[in-house]
């Protein structure tokens, strides 16, 4: 895995700069890979699109650049061709009867960024073009919005960050990320009925919440999800702690609404 500080936070550098020459390296397809297969001639397995020249999705990219809701463009996104980025990546060093070390494998790695606080994104471009400003030293992979999805997920990435670097960077939230990899319609998460659902289960047993709603939260189009709770009068500070713990914990231990939620807030009434 070849990681990178994420542009949203500082400048990134291509990943030459990262990586000094070893003197006496060899060539890529001069070495092996860790099961001793030669690189030269390498045949990778097929993504579906054998014929993509890595030109610029035009309905992706004005979706990028142009006003829209985030409903409509993680639609945009998912029927869209995403390019990945992979390195290479030395593994074992050997060092040879002249006391020149080299590789004796490399690796193909995928690129994630990763943040100062250990938050990582699954970097994706639009194109070829996009890529190769970012990273020229980088090989695009061509794969579908709901596979780059999987290997964000696989890779514990938060998020996707479309085109790193460019003027329409965008971050895909992991709320996103998860309906892209599971193939699902992604919906704010105050609109989805699912999350409704999930927060009534939660609260049914309250009898001291007189009602309840989910509204967008703040800042808004963020993905927070403020639960509203009128409760009963008269009840004291501990209680409505209580209260608010318990249904924060039923609402934390339901797998598919942490999916669909991007953040949590409450307000009690």
């Amino acid at each position: 895995m070849t990681e990178y500080p994420p542009s949203v936070t500082e400048h990134l550098e291509p990943a030459s700069a990262r990586r000094p020459a070893v003197p006496g390296r060899p060539a890529a397809d001069e070495v092996e890979d860790s099961g001793g297969r030669p690189w030269r001639d390498r045949v990778l397995t097929s993504t579906g699109f054998d014929d993509d020249e890595g030109a610029e999705d035009r309905t992706l990219v004005a979706a990028l650049t142009t006003p829209t809701t985030d409903a409509a463009l993680v639609a945009v996104v998912a029927g869209s061709r995403l390019l990945v980025a992979v390195v290479a990546e030395p593994g074992a060093v050997e060092v040879g009867p002249e006391g020149l070390a080299h590789d004796a494998s490399v690796d193909m790695a995928l690129v994630v960024l990763t943040a100062a606080d250990g938050t990582r994104a699954l970097p994706a471009f639009t194109s070829v073009q996009a890529l190769a400003a970012w990273d020229a030293t980088a090989r695009p992979v061509p794969v579908t919005a709901a596979r780059a999805a999987q290997a964000a997920v696989t890779e514990g990435c938060e998020s996707i960050v479309l085109d790193v670097g460019s003027a329409r960077e965008t971050a895909l939230r992991p709320s996103m990320v998860w309906a892209l990899a599971q193939q699902r319609d992604w919906r704010p998460a105050h609109d989805d009925p699912f999350v409704a659902r999930s927060v009534e289960r939660a609260v049914a047993s309250e009898q001291d919440i007189t009602g309840h709603g989910v509204e967008d939260g703040e800042p808004a189009a963020h993905g927070i999800l403020r639960v509203v709770l009128t409760l009963r009068p008269g009840l004291t500070g501990e209680e409505v702690r209580e209260i608010a713990t318990r249904v924060g914990e039923r609402l934390a231990a339901d797998g598919e609404l942490r999916a669909r939620v991007d953040g949590l807030a409450f307000v009690l009434r």
